[in-house]
């Protein structure tokens, strides 16, 4: 029975890393919908953030019968528990992808406002932390979801920096006034995205040593 008990954690694990694999090819296409207007992308992100959900129902429903049947304890518990809260998070990191395509598409209506350099510096950085998130999960390595904590004050900073340069664009033309808006939102989506692989990176330590992380988050 613990073998089979094994198997089913797994599963909630193996699944969850899928969903963030999911999640990561979809920031990359919401970025060449962003950068390179490729928008015949948007309806590909869409389809596939409805498979991540799909699939957090999956796991969830996964999750509550392993607690109702099987009564998991210490490290057990807190892998069912964790993984559980982790599903809200992947969820939303689809629903932030949809935001940044959706808004690329908008922006790719008309001449770029400018180059992309920070948002796709802020892209590039997610990507390297959802990479370093699936392997800190994979191998319960707390020192990787320190380096994903690190670099998401990076994205901070690089979405601070965006905010600033696009006010001096509207205050200097009020003509850039709605492309400008529109890139503040992207900027926002991807910040927000951050915080999501944040909230799991911080979740590891539970997992792991039954710690939990002390987050500046509110």
């Amino acid at each position: 029975m613990r073998d089979t008990f094994e198997a089913q954690l797994q599963q909630v694990v193996s699944g969850t890393l899928t969903m963030l694999a999911k999640v990561r090819v979809m920031l990359t296409q919401a970025q060449d919908v962003l950068v390179d207007r490729q928008t015949d992308l948007l309806p590909i992100v869409s389809a596939a953030d409805r498979e991540i959900d799909q699939l957090e129902t999956q796991i969830e429903e996964q999750c509550l019968k392993l607690i109702a049947l099987q009564s998991p304890v210490a490290r057990d518990l807190r892998l069912v528990g964790t993984f559980m809260k982790n599903l809200s998070d992947i969820e939303r990191m689809g629903d932030y992808a949809v935001h940044v395509a959706e808004d690329g598409a908008i922006l790719a209506q008309e001449p770029p406002l400018k180059k992309y350099v920070n948002l796709s510096q802020m892209i590039h950085r997610l990507d390297q932390m959802l990479e370093l998130i699936q392997k800190a999960i994979q191998d319960r390595d707390l020192s990787i979801s320190q380096q994903v904590l690190e670099m998401d004050n990076e994205v901070d900073e690089l979405y601070e920096q965006t905010q600033r340069e696009l006010v001096t664009y509207m205050i200097e033309d009020p003509r850039t006034i709605t492309k400008a808006m529109t890139l503040m939102r992207v900027g926002r989506s991807l910040e927000r995205f951050g915080d999501h692989i944040e909230n799991i990176a911080e979740r590891l330590e539970y997992w792991v040593t039954g710690h939990r992380h002390e987050s500046s988050n509110a």
